[in-house]
């Protein structure tokens, strides 16, 4: 079979400040290359807010943009915001107007609030606590059916860190353009608080996710252990809830499973539909 080439793009919206999102992307980006159809995988970072980078809407085919610190509001005003806003403005109207070569975009936590903000999907919150830890999500709106996270378990587990929520969902707003939240945070019946929309299925191209999928959790076993970080966490967040961060990372039915499917479902399902006469031979 001969070998073909796709290309993506990584929408980095941490700001210069120091993560482990940006390896694991790269990281699963690499590791799915040649995987299915023979198509290798390249990709280019593009240091979004901080220093203005953007891609062009032609030249990639896969766009990944993602977590980020602070408020999804940060930006309101500032030149990258509104760069980034046009960007997923072209994406989106020439997936409306082509049918056979779409562009493919993931969009993970702060990206995902943001991309919530462009389409007024929902409202954006602060929350009055930081939501830290490995938490169980569930599915709704036929997300047992979904490409992406359909061969995952009911509850699946995920990464979540943010001060930030999306909540209460606009129908309307959503019925417009074909979205579905497909995913929200665990209940608790104890809290009297509107459970965050966790994933929303806003197009076939278009996919988002409130927490971290592409956490790896080998290496944020070992990340989370070095004694620094050890101890910033239990300061900020507990003894208890780090202990039980260390065992969900090491469970292979947690955060290995997510980690294992969320991301890569998505190349796969856009490497198969950019290729469709393959598919059929």
């Amino acid at each position: 079979m001969t070998e073909k080439h796709m290309k993506v793009a990584v929408l980095d919206l941490y700001d210069n400040f120091p993560n482990q999102g940006m390896r694991c992307i790269k990281e699963i980006i690499d590791a799915h290359s040649e995987k299915v159809l023979s198509t290798n995988l390249s990709y280019d970072v593009y240091d979004t807010r901080y220093k203005n980078e953007l891609p062009n809407a032609q030249d990639y085919d896969i766009y990944i943009s993602t977590g980020g610190p602070g408020s999804p509001f940060d930006g309101e005003g500032l030149a990258w915001e509104k760069n980034y806003f046009a960007l997923i403005d072209k994406l989106w109207n020439h997936n409306q107007q082509n049918t056979d070569r779409k562009k493919y975009v993931f969009f993970v936590c702060h990206s995902f609030q943001m991309m919530c903000r462009f389409f007024q999907l929902a409202y954006i919150t602060k929350r009055k606590s930081t939501s830290f830890g490995i938490f169980p999500v569930h599915k709704i709106h036929h997300g047992d059916r979904d490409t992406i996270l359909g061969d995952l378990p009911e509850p699946y587990y995920a990464v979540d860190s943010r001060d930030w929520q999306v909540i209460q969902p606009i129908e309307k707003n959503l019925q417009a353009i074909g979205a579905k939240v497909i995913s929200i945070e665990k209940d608790r019946p104890h809290v009297d608080l509107e459970r965050a929309a966790m994933a929303i299925r806003i197009s076939d191209e278009f996919f988002g996710t409130q927490f971290h999928p592409e956490a790896d959790p080998i290496g944020m076993s070992m990340y989370f252990q070095q004694e620094e970080k050890r101890k910033q966490i239990i300061e900020n967040h507990g003894e208890e809830k780090y202990n039980s961060m260390i065992t969900h990372l090491n469970d292979p039915d947690k955060i290995l499973m997510t980690y294992s499917r969320v991301i890569p479902n998505f190349l796969t399902n856009a490497i198969l539909a950019l290729h469709p006469e393959e598919v059929c031979a």
